[in-house]
């Protein structure tokens, strides 16, 4: 949920101290337009810029559909003033969320070519205060949105395995969490993958491997019937999301969807 102060700091960010150019007298109308085609996302934040002015803003699509370029998106009415000084803002907000939801479905078709048992979910690889809006867009591009927080999921990585030690880490940090926690072992060989599956996993992280040994850890514990679910991360892209699908694993988180989306191209026209 975006909060006023929040906008307030983004338009403050834009406007600056000594505007002149948005200071126009009357009334006028608005249109968001797509100039390509994508899936739409961050509209309800680009609304809420528009709203938090006194403009009018009506959303003509909602999060998740698919648009061409030439669909308007959003429209608005009221003071040329507020309207103008909203613009950017919302343009910005709209084109990088709609293009984190383009890149996301662009994953998903991928591996659906080839399964329709895997997930594509985002990380915590997010803009720093764009988190929301971009784990919102994610879901708009039909991703999942992984963890939110680290609170979310107890996620031991190779750091806290260098420390501790594999097994230690799990008991320790089963010890601190609630029932209701999830427990995440990043692995980096097959042989991590099934030691931290025996100590009592809830999911397995296949880290930088390729599609191959990621493969190769899923049938090993497969092998041993180990109730775990298995997730492949670390450098995957669009390009490769099929070649990892096709391994058996359940989960292909992606750093890549919000880090580096590129923004879809929107305009926004007044008169």
């Amino acid at each position: 949920m975006l909060t006023a102060s929040q906008i307030d700091r983004w338009l403050q960010e834009d406007i600056g101290h000594h505007d002149v150019t948005n200071d126009v007298a009357g009334e006028t109308v608005g249109r968001l337009v797509a100039k390509e085609s994508g899936v739409a996302a961050g509209i309800d934040a680009a609304a809420a810029v528009f709203d938090h002015l006194g403009i009018d803003a009506n959303r003509e699509v909602d999060d998740g559909d698919a648009i061409d370029a030439g669909d308007v998106v959003l429209t608005t009415s009221g003071s040329a003033r507020e309207t103008l000084r909203a613009e950017r803002v919302a343009v910005n907000l709209a084109g990088h969320a709609s293009g984190v939801a383009t890149k996301t479905r662009r994953a998903v078709d991928r591996a659906a070519e080839v399964t329709d048992d895997v997930r594509i979910a985002g990380t915590r690889k997010t803009t720093p205060g764009l988190r929301g809006i971009e784990k919102r867009a994610v879901v708009a591009g039909g991703g999942d949105t992984h963890r939110l927080d680290l609170s979310h999921m107890v996620m031991i990585k190779e750091n806290h395995i260098a420390e501790l030690g594999l097994e230690t880490a799990v008991e320790t940090f089963r010890e601190r969490a609630s029932f209701a926690t999830k427990i995440e072992v990043e692995a980096e060989s097959t042989e991590q993958a099934t030691r931290a599956a025996a100590v009592g996993a809830d999911i397995v992280l296949l880290d930088n491997m390729s599609p191959a040994e990621t493969g190769e850890a899923v049938d090993a514990l497969n092998d041993i019937e180990a109730d775990v679910l298995t997730e492949a991360s670390g450098g995957i892209t669009v390009d490769d999301v099929a070649d990892y699908a096709a391994t058996g694993v359940d989960i292909i988180s992606m750093g890549s969807l919000t880090h580096s989306a590129q923004s879809l191209d929107f305009s926004f026209r007044t008169g």
